[in-house]
Formats: structure tokens, sequence, C-alpha cells
């Protein structure tokens, strides 16, 4: 259930290079650490955006990867594709509307820059993140076999298998 009063104080903004330890969650997420600097380094030459949620309290909530021009165009396009990854909120700040917010200002962000379609992937069990891009607009278009790799925290490549469902939206309807 969406909690307008709570989502107020919610800020949505752009990361900052000193946020990038902050995405790591207190350590949860640290196997991940090159992947935020490699994103980060993308936001500075303009094919990503990373996305912030944010309370003044209790610091980073939530956060998105936007890919405006990816290596692959089914994704991103720097034209008129663009695709959203690594959405993520912190679970005891789910369904108060955080994620549909965080949705709302990265499509108007996206239209705004010319982008006619974003394009996202959803692991196939998470049925609450799916359910809230089908509320959002969101339709599964493919599957995608959700292989993909990273260099994690100590240098070690991590093959990782999480079949998923491809999703899409109009940003012009």
């Amino acid at each position: 259930m969406d909690d307008p009063v709570f989502c107020s104080k919610v800020i949505l903004r752009h990361a900052v290079e000193k946020d990038l330890q902050f995405l790591e969650w207190g350590g949860e997420y640290k196997h991940f650490r090159g992947v935020y600097r490699d994103v980060y380094q993308s936001s500075l030459t303009g094919k990503a955006i990373i996305w912030i949620a944010e309370i003044a309290d209790a610091g980073i909530i939530g956060q998105a990867f936007v890919s405006l021009n990816g290596s692959r165009q089914d994704l991103s396009d720097g034209v008129d594709r663009a695709y959203i990854y690594g959405f993520r909120v912190k679970p005891v700040y789910r369904s108060r509307g955080v994620g549909a917010s965080m949705l709302r200002k990265i499509e108007a962000d996206l239209e705004s820059k010319g982008f006619s379609c974003v394009t996202l992937n959803v692991a196939r069990e998470n049925k609450d993140a799916q359910k809230l891009y089908e509320r959002m607009g969101f339709i599964i278009v493919a599957e995608e076999p959700g292989r993909w790799s990273y260099i994690d925290h100590l240098g070690k490549r991590q093959e990782v298998c999480e079949p998923a469902w491809r999703m899409e939206k109009s940003l012009r309807d």
C-alpha cells in the first residue's frame, strides 16, 4: 500500500561518488563494489544514471541503475531505449510507494531526454517486483536467460544464472 506521507520524506536524486559505499547496504552487497564503481564511471560519461532514494535520518533506502547506451542494443540503444537494472528498495521500506515513486521519476527523466521505451528484467521468482512493474504499466515481452558475470570485491569472477522476464514500457502512450 502506497504511503504518500512517507513518500513525501523520500528524496530521489542522482548518486554522487560518496554514495557508492552506501550502495553496499552495510556489506550485504559489497560483492558488487566493482559493478557500482563501473556504473558510476559510465554515469560520468553520460551512458548511465544511478538513482538514489534517501531519507534524511535513514540514509539510502533504494537504488536503481539506468543504462542509456549499453553493450546490448536491445536493452539500451542511446536513442530510444533505456534499461533499468539493479533496482532495489530495502525490505523494511517496501510496499510503501518508494519503488513506484522511483519508477515514475526515472520514466519522467528518460522521457525528458527523448527516450520512448524503457526495458528491465525481473527474476522469474520475484513475483512482488513483477507485480509492481505490471502495476506501473510494464508488460512481459520475452524470456531472458539471466546469465551474466561480474568481478567481485575480491577480484574473482562470479557467474550468475537468474532466469528472468524481459519487461517493457512505452513512455509515449
